[in-house]
């Protein structure tokens, strides 16, 4: 394994987009895109797995990590103009892609807009629209963001996360001081202008139109992209498969790194 490439791009606006590469270098490309307040160390726990047969691209959403901020609120246009500017800059003509929650409707977002450019995708943890209660929840976030800085959300973040049993098991304090860190170093613009853009999560309908194979990845006790929403898109989408990860919340990749790694490898045939 090991780092092959590194560095940055600039996309629509002039933000910059901080990526890394690993995998063998003439290996089929596979892009993965983090979710709202984390950055690449997300993948951390699957990276030794998918980079072993596939050049595995992964890149700090806008606001986010080593990536420049621009302007809040961004949207879907942004986002998914993002990637395409990094596949343009590394001559990707088409990927299999992996995305959780934020990271997650985008590729999806992205799939919709450039369906020649996917081959297979990962969507985990994510939603597909936005009712009122739900953007009811970043105005609420966006507001305690004003009012105490990135600090404010971290707790209550970790505690949607993960499961109340994984929070209080001793052995579990790296992984959440990753976390920890991930959300403390979130660009508060990044935050504001990611969930703005959510709050007009408008997917549904246009689920049928997705022309890839797609795998949608849920954990068992996700609060924020609950089993009954992401079986509905599973419903809605044509070649759609669901796999459901016990014990686990919106982090699942990070709560049961094993199971969820399992639960992907087959449909990406690593």
């Amino acid at each position: 394994m090991g780092i092959t490439v590194s560095g940055e791009v600039e996309t629509i606006g002039g933000v910059r987009i901080s990526y890394q590469i690993e995998g063998p270098s003439d290996a089929p490309w596979l892009i993965l895109s983090n979710s709202l307040a984390t950055d690449i160390r997300l993948w951390e726990p699957q990276l030794e797995t998918l980079s072993a047969n596939r050049r595995v691209l992964r890149y700090d959403t806008r606001g986010h990590g080593e990536s420049g901020t621009g302007s809040s609120p961004y949207t879907f246009d942004q986002l998914t103009g993002d990637i395409k500017a990094l596949c343009t800059r590394l001559s990707i003509d088409k990927a299999d892609f992996l995305g959780l929650s934020l990271g997650g409707m985008t590729v999806l977002e992205f799939a919709l807009r450039y369906p020649q450019m996917v081959g297979r995708l990962v969507c985990c943890d994510a939603r597909a629209d936005a009712p009122d209660p739900y953007k009811a929840i970043w105005d609420g976030n966006i507001a305690k963001l004003n009012e105490g800085g990135i600090a404010a959300i971290c707790e209550p973040t970790l505690s949607r996360w993960f499961t109340s049993s994984f929070l209080s098991r001793s052995d579990n304090q790296e992984t959440l001081d990753t976390v920890r860190s991930m959300i403390q170093t979130t660009a508060v613009t990044g935050y504001e202008g990611s969930a703005r853009c959510l709050q007009q999560l408008d997917l549904l309908d246009r689920l049928p139109s997705l022309a890839c194979p797609v795998l949608y990845v849920v954990g068992e006790h996700d609060p924020a992209a609950p089993l009954s929403v992401m079986q509905e898109m599973c419903e809605r989408t044509p070649d759609a498969e669901l796999s459901v990860i016990a014990d686990a919340a919106h982090l699942s990749n990070m709560e049961q790194p094993k199971a969820f790694t399992d639960s992907i490898t087959g449909f990406l045939n690593l």
